[in-house]
């Protein structure tokens, strides 16, 4: 009859080959998400994807709380209802220092297809609360009207209504009129640097800088190879949807061309405000988004471009817990930082590649990838488990 120290023995035995093959099985399961269709990812860009694909994250999921950092707040919320042109009001949410005034102000116009339902103010506060935080900045999140309800150009003239509101109203909420940037992502991108066109064009108020988060730069069927690659949605945004898009936002074809659809056939683009530009490798967004920047360059604006190899259309919303959007995002406040600070000086023009994680955070990354991985591999192991009443 065998002793209880051999019984343990032999269940500690079977405990520990069953630990090492979960671990394998991560590994190798990792391992397999990181071959896509168009190349291989980073396991932590490969564990988003497959999670984003698979139905295991929602919008409003919140980040594990050993990803997210805590302290005491530094600013106040408050929503905000601006009034626009054509007498309606729009939303908006205002995130406010809570010590000092004079504060730069920033305008944050939230990515999502131009069309309801695939974005809004609270999808992106993320990125929204935590750019107030690291540039010490007012910032306003502009709900501007979407489509199909509100097509072209609703969605210009309400985002341009906001940027002088804001230049009107500053000094009311401890703004500083003199430093207002745009900022925004996607379709989002496309609006800041079409309200700095219309800014320079109507004699508006003077934007002090503009960051470009993978945007949309032309509505025009051109040829570029990302487009052609990256366009299944795969890389969470496909040609479907783009097309989607243009028809709903810009239904008369007369329109695509327009420097305030598309910025990138803009006849010239003199006296624009600073530009940051960041892309990402795998988004069809990518050869645009960079076309722009250059043709930003070619008429005497400063700008910096920066493109994040191994990453996915909308990566620096994933900020939280994936290093390259965390570095984006650190990118973008250090960017606006500087330019309330200073003009930056002109170069000619340059695309900055970051092609991955410092060695000191390499393993944090990693060690990161294969701990999402775990957890969904449990998640999709529980769906499949049967549950009766």
């Amino acid at each position: 009859m065998p002793s209880v120290f051999h019984k343990l023995k032999y269940g500690l035995l079977i405990t520990v080959l069953t630990l090492n093959m979960l671990a394998l099985i991560v590994v190798l399961s990792v391992h397999v998400w990181t071959y896509t269709e168009a190349g291989k990812v980073p396991p932590k860009t490969a564990v988003l994807l497959h999670a984003v694909h698979h139905n295991l994250v929602t919008s409003d999921m919140k980040p594990p709380k050993f990803f997210v950092q805590s302290g005491s707040p530094t600013f106040t919320r408050e929503e905000l209802a601006i009034p626009v042109s054509d007498g309606s009001e729009i939303e908006a949410r205002m995130y406010r220092p809570i010590q000092g005034e004079k504060h730069p102000v920033i305008l944050y116009y939230h990515g999502g297809a131009f069309m309801k339902g695939y974005g809004d103010i609270n999808t992106h506060d993320n990125i929204v609360r935590t750019l107030a935080a690291r540039t010490k900045s007012i910032v306003i999140a502009v709900g501007y009207r979407v489509a199909p309800e509100h097509p072209f150009p609703a969605a210009i003239e309400d985002s341009y209504d906001a940027l002088v509101w804001a230049y009107d109203h500053a000094e009311e909420f401890g703004g500083d009129p003199s430093k207002i940037a745009v900022v925004g992502d996607s379709a989002g991108g496309n609006l800041a640097t079409v309200v700095s066109l219309m800014a320079r064009d109507r004699k508006g108020p003077e934007v002090a800088a503009q960051a470009l988060l993978y945007p949309l730069t032309t509505f025009q069927d051109v040829e570029f190879d990302s487009r052609g690659v990256y366009d299944s949605g795969y890389y969470l945004l496909s040609r479907n949807v783009m097309m989607r898009a243009r028809d709903s936002y810009t239904p008369d074809e007369n329109t695509w061309a327009l420097p305030y659809t598309s910025p990138l056939e803009a006849e010239h683009l003199y006296k624009m405000p600073p530009a940051l530009v960041i892309t990402a490798e795998f988004d069809p967004l990518r050869d645009e988004g960079e076309a722009y920047a250059k043709r930003l360059a070619e008429h005497g604006v400063a700008v910096r471009a920066l493109r994040y190899n191994g990453v996915m259309h909308g990566f620096i919303s994933f900020y939280e817990v994936m290093y390259r959007g965390n570095h984006g995002l650190n990118q973008t406040a250090t960017f606006l930082n500087q330019v309330f600070h200073e003009s930056p000086q002109y170069e000619p023009y340059h695309l900055h590649v970051y092609d991955g994680v410092e060695q000191s955070n390499h393993f944090r990354e990693e060690a990161e990838a294969y701990a999402i991985g775990s957890f969904l591999l449990g998640r999709q192991a529980l769906s499949m488990i049967p549950f009766t009443q």
